[in-house]
């Protein structure tokens, strides 16, 4: 077959894609186009290990699990003190444990993700769902974008009972990887969960008298503070800069 021939062919292909996808959703999502071409496996099942709190590998195939994010590897959040603790490997050692209690795992083909790597719905021998247990548990956050609430349950019963991630603050794992890449730190806005993150987590509290006072972690009011965006309140990376925005520290 000419080259030209064999252009055409795939520059025609490539459009009636386009036009499916825009037909039947609306929108044109990011597209990995050498995705188009590999095959579309029904299940894997087998020994899993964990590569973090979202992802696992089988028989040598990575497998993201479908619809949740977990705080990345080198994440750090705040404890109910305000101190920093690695709630990545956190995750990580939660999701460890739960997969070595009852294995294989089982997990159904969704789609592929950029990456390659396959993402899947995922269930232990015994049934239970992965993702819905991390989220459960405060180790990992329902993602809106890709479960469409699927999780938003299990997401308000670990926020109400204080476990895991929700124990104490943090920055949702999508904001946090937007602010750690290689281009350097991200200037959209940040979705802090709790009260606080690990990247900025001095508060910047305004009295009821209206006196700007920033509390730091350690500090006496430091986990009953909550910050109200709404009122003018913020955060703060440090204490110059707090200083420097008008706010003076805490006397406790």
């Amino acid at each position: 077959m000419p080259l030209r021939l064999v252009l055409v062919t795939v520059a025609a292909a490539s459009a009636l894609v386009t036009q499916f996808v825009m037909h039947n959703t609306g929108s044109l999502p990011e597209i990995n186009l050498q995705n188009l071409s590999k095959p579309k496996p029904v299940a894997i099942a087998g020994v899993a290990s964990v590569i973090d709190g979202d992802t696992i590998e089988v028989h040598g195939q990575r497998i993201r699990l479908n619809g949740i994010d977990a705080p990345e590897s080198r994440q750090y959040c705040d404890d109910a003190k305000g101190f920093e603790y690695p709630c990545g490997r956190r995750s990580v050692q939660a999701l460890d444990e739960f997969l070595a209690a009852s294995r294989p795992v089982h997990c159904s083909f969704v789609t592929w993700d950029r990456y390659g790597r396959f993402v899947g719905d995922c269930a232990r021998s015994d049934g239970a769902n992965l993702a819905a247990w991390m989220v459960e548990h405060g180790q990992a956050l329902d993602w809106p974008k890709y479960s469409h609430g699927e999780y938003a349950p299990q997401q308000s019963k670990a926020s109400a009972a204080r476990v895991g991630l929700w124990v104490g603050s943090f920055q949702a794992p999508w904001d946090w990887r937007a602010q750690h890449n290689d281009d350097g730190p991200t200037s959209a806005p940040l979705s802090v969960f709790g009260s606080g993150n690990s990247a900025c987590n001095i508060k910047g509290n305004i009295s009821a008298q209206g006196e700007r006072i920033y509390h730091m972690p350690g500090q006496k009011y430091y986990s009953v503070t909550l910050i109200s965006p709404g009122k003018g309140e913020r955060w703060f990376r440090s204490e110059a800069e707090a200083v420097a925005a008008g706010w003076r520290r805490s006397k406790r």
